[in-house]
């Protein structure tokens, strides 16, 4: 009885060694958590929520316009935001309404908070060129904004991101509960 006791709590010890590797392993390659500081992207996000990041989507699959991801702001800080401009577009805003490549985007992402805004406009008007100097968005680099837009410190501020800085697309929102999402 002792021995079968002893060989199942080593079979036991095993599994879990097992198990924790594999967790350390997804953890550090695969996902990782955020927490949201700030209004940057209100409403979709919120002060305090909890995301899980996707770390290996973009070393497996192209970005997309409108993907919401972590990146690397500086050697201290992360920012979430939305991607707005891939490499080789060329955007501008005209009368509150996005254009990429000369086509009109509808951002229905924004229209919880049109809704609250009195000024009726959540985005001045701009060029590429007029903020950035560059007609279009450069090769290995991505155009960011905050989905608050009257309230966010993006890429019409900073600039380009690179590519290289952007640690993942936001998979999930899990805290709140209440609030849990997958699609943003």
């Amino acid at each position: 009885m002792k021995e079968t006791f002893k060989k199942e709590s080593i079979e036991w010890l095993k599994a879990l060694a097992i198990g924790g590797i594999i967790f350390i392993i997804i953890r550090a390659f695969f996902f990782s958590n955020y927490e949201v500081e700030g209004e940057s992207m209100m409403p979709t996000l919120q002060d305090g929520n909890k995301l899980v990041v996707n770390k290996m989507g973009y070393k497996i699959s192209n970005f997309k316009h409108f993907d919401v991801i972590v990146f690397h702001a500086n050697k201290q800080e992360d920012y979430v935001k939305r991607v707005i401009g891939l490499p080789g577009d060329k955007m501008e805003y005209k009368d509150d309404h996005l254009y990429i490549n000369g086509k009109m985007y509808k951002e229905t992402y924004l229209d919880p908070y049109r809704s609250q805004v009195s000024a009726g406009r959540l985005t001045g008007d701009f060029t590429l060129k007029e903020i950035t100097g560059k007609k279009m968005v450069p090769k290995d680099m991505l155009f960011v904004l905050g989905d608050n837009r009257l309230g966010s410190w993006d890429s019409r501020h900073f600039g380009f991101i690179p590519i290289d800085q952007v640690v993942g697309k936001v998979s999930m929102r899990y805290w709140p509960l209440d609030e849990f999402q997958v699609s943003f």
